[in-house]
């Protein structure tokens, strides 16, 4: 199910451009539905979100049953256990004090000659959180309501949307709205696909638009978002899960092998390499790997990702094993390592770090603070986890005193009549006529 690999290798090597090139093939036929579905709801609004909806979700949905109201949100209270609901407010409070620390502020700054200059930092107007239903809302997916709407929240965004699919008969599940109020939504939708996306972008008599949409989704959702990129802001689009653990020989191969499964369940398109410079710490992962993967209910769907975009490639060093994983830019990269911080400054690429033995992948996915929306597919090369700045716009703000403008006029004149825009440099000209005139 998963080899051993030694590098430096031509195999090696192969196996890299497979992981670094995986993608979904995209059926132009899909793309073309999903641009009707957007064209749809643009053009009828409501009528189309429950036309959608009916088909897909829920079959006696109306428009009556887009929003959710205070009514259905205190009985969402009443189902809940208690005892989840206070896990819900303690993993919201770390998520919380996490991203308090991301906030930016606006500055300015002065120079002798009379030139102000800064920028203003203000969050969006209206956001929007796609939130997946989870298996017809049997498995609610709270983290992601919390990791979407917490740093819109500490962002200060007013106006905070989640949509969502309804299950069948046209609810949802108790706990997503639990989460939702927990986090701050302001407002939450039950529509889902992608022509939820297109309600949040466009907007309908139901759902008022917004500026950003962030949050993970199947292709549908995926291709929406794309499409929709431009008009709105987008946090990125999620490509199939991944890890990249680094161990030595202190390590747990039972440990390691769980972690890689965690995402090797998520998606036959996952990948989960463990970089290792101990050839015996290998091999004993490969066992653990067999036996724990017996025990999985998702068990084919991890073979199958193990066995296309998993391997245990074997090092000369662990800091040539950090080296391979800075080229893959995983999602999630584990230090399992004896001195994990000795690493950690070679690491250059990465969605998220995990730090040694007690630091497993599903703390961040859950419960720690840091966000698990995190970039995919080898854009942790340039992209970041989502955040507060997510939310945020930066305004720059500028003021010349007479002095200034003096000053910088003539070499703002001859940079614009370089690049032959004329109408930019008489707007500096004229004002130094008029000077030169009320001089005279």
């Amino acid at each position: 199910m998963v080899a051993v690999l030694n590098y430096p290798s031509a195999e090696v090597e192969r196996f890299l451009s497979a992981v670094t090139g995986r993608q979904v093939a995209v059926d132009p036929e899909l793309e073309r539905r999903v641009r009707e579905i957007l064209e749809a709801v643009r053009r009828d609004g409501d009528e189309a979100l429950v036309h959608f909806t009916r088909q897909f979700d829920a079959p006696e949905f109306s428009a009556a049953h887009i929003g959710v109201g205070p009514e259905e949100m205190d009985r969402a209270y009443e189902e809940a256990d208690p005892d989840l609901v206070d896990v819900i407010r303690r993993a919201r409070d770390n998520i919380y004090r996490f991203h308090e620390n991301q906030k930016a502020s606006s500055w300015f700054m002065t120079r002798p000659d009379g030139c102000y200059m800064g920028q203003m930092v203000r969050p969006v107007s209206a956001a929007g959180l796609y939130v997946p239903g989870g298996q017809g809302g049997e498995t609610p997916l709270v983290s992601t309501v919390l990791m979407t709407a917490v740093p819109a929240r500490v962002a200060g965004v007013p106006d905070i949307a989640m949509v969502t699919p309804p299950r069948r008969d046209g609810t949802l599940n108790p706990y997503l709205l639990v989460a939702a109020r927990e986090a701050g939504v302001h407002r939450i939708h039950k529509v889902g696909g992608a022509w939820a996306v297109a309600a949040l972008a466009y907007g309908t008599a139901s759902i008022p638009p917004v500026d950003v949409v962030v949050g993970p989704g199947n292709i549908y959702v995926s291709l929406a978002k794309k499409m929709v990129s431009g008009r709105v802001g987008i946090d990125g689009l999620a490509g199939p899960s991944e890890v990249v653990v680094i161990a030595d020989k202190t390590a747990d191969a039972r440990f390691v092998a769980a972690d890689l499964l965690s995402q090797a369940e998520h998606d036959p398109m996952a990948s989960a390499v463990c970089l290792t410079d101990n050839a015996g710490f290998a091999q004993e992962v490969v066992a653990a790997l067999e036996a724990q993967t017996a025990e999985l209910p998702r068990q084919e769907i991890a073979r199958q990702a193990l066995s296309r975009y998993g391997a245990v490639i074997r090092t000369r060093s662990l800091e040539e094993a950090v080296d391979l994983a800075n080229r893959l830019a995983p999602e999630h990269l584990e230090l399992v390592v004896r001195d994990p911080w000795a690493l950690l400054p070679r690491v250059q690429n990465a969605g998220a770090v995990f730090m040694g033995t007690h630091t497993p992948e599903a703390l961040g996915d859950y419960f720690a603070g840091p966000n698990h929306v995190l970039p995919t597919s080898g854009t942790a090369r340039f992209a970041s986890a989502l955040g507060v700045e997510t939310f945020l716009k930066k305004t720059t703000v500028l003021a010349y005193s007479l002095e200034a403008f003096q000053r910088d006029a003539t070499a703002v004149v001859s940079l614009a009549t370089l690049e032959r825009l004329d109408a930019h440099a008489r707007s500096v000209k004229i004002r130094m006529d008029e000077k030169t005139s009320a001089s005279a």
